[in-house]
């Protein structure tokens, strides 16, 4: 990947590092790796990140370099791709898989299929997810193929520009059909995994709309906007308003109906870290959660 820009004369940069650091948006950690990497050009030359700028001078800025991705393990899988260019891919993630390898789950993580993807198409770069949900939701996921990109959709989380809708079934019949939770969550003492509503947690906003409510079965079909992005963000904020997400035996019950927590993560939106074009990803909900739906929903 090469990153390209042509010096105007409406442009007015002190010299070739600030034009790097606020026209490009790249790290001082990024910058140093392209420093060291001879990875930076002015007009087809090695260049000094100190150098002065000229009109129609051409920088280009090369994210070319192979990394070292041998703490992840290749394992081929059958990947659902959504989309991909040269920046990302975007993955349809089916539930029971989680996104990282640990110890339980060494070589059968979302990030072993993609190592393996990845030198398949000869990409030597570390595994990137931007995104993460658990290890029982399912939905779409984006894995940056440079560190650059990475940085770039990060930021845009947390400047509140990278868009995520879940779709959960929830237990019970909702007294308003939409709000906003604004609930603070932390994590729960003695536990490594359960979160709770904490006054003293880290701010959590989770919007939400009633799309349907089965009357016979009583639940509700629920879609939910994240504005913050907590661990277990939907589940804690859904069992918190007394809706537990059908399924959720860490914050609701078992269900007859469903073997896992009933939450999809249906549809992303974004800037494209390169073209700068507002993109969205949308993906089918699965067998056990259209069940629920009944087919009539998306």
């Amino acid at each position: 990947m090469i990153l390209k820009k042509i010096i105007n004369s409406n442009d007015n940069y002190a010299n070739l590092k600030e034009l790097i650091k606020v026209y490009f948006n790249i790290s001082d950690r990024l910058l140093l790796k392209l420093k060291k990497n001879n990875k930076i050009f002015i007009n087809g030359k090695v260049a000094n990140i100190n150098s002065l700028l000229y009109l129609n001078d051409l920088i280009e800025i090369l994210i070319d370099f192979e990394e070292d991705n041998s703490n992840i393990v290749p394992i081929k899988m059958n990947l659902d791709i959504v989309y991909e260019d040269d920046a990302y891919i975007v993955i349809n993630k089916p539930s029971s898989i989680p996104i990282h390898p640990s110890v339980d789950h060494y070589t059968d993580s979302l990030s072993n299929g993609v190592r393996y993807y990845f030198d398949s198409i000869g990409l030597k770069k570390k595994i990137r997810p931007v995104n993460r949900l658990d290890k029982n939701t399912s939905g779409l996921v984006v894995f940056a193929k440079n560190e650059y990109i990475q940085e770039c959709l990060v930021k845009q989380m947390k400047n509140n520009l990278f868009y995520k809708e879940y779709l959960a079934v929830c237990e019970g019949k909702f007294e308003k059909n939409k709000d906003v939770i604004n609930a603070p969550i932390a994590r729960k003492e003695e536990s490594i995994i359960e979160r709770c509503i904490n006054p003293n947690g880290d701010i959590a906003i989770t919007e939400y709309e009633v799309l349907k409510y089965n009357k016979a079965k009583n639940y509700s079909i629920v879609k939910c906007i994240l504005k913050t992005g907590r661990t277990h963000q939907i589940r804690v904020h859904l069992s918190y308003i007394g809706h537990p997400i059908l399924g959720d035996t860490l914050y609701g019950n078992s269900s007859c109906l469903i073997s896992r927590q009933a939450l999809h993560a249906y549809k992303i939106s974004f800037f494209h870290p390169l073209t700068k074009i507002n993109v969205q990803y949308t993906s089918s909900l699965p067998s056990d959660i259209n069940k629920l739906v009944e087919n009539k929903l998306y």
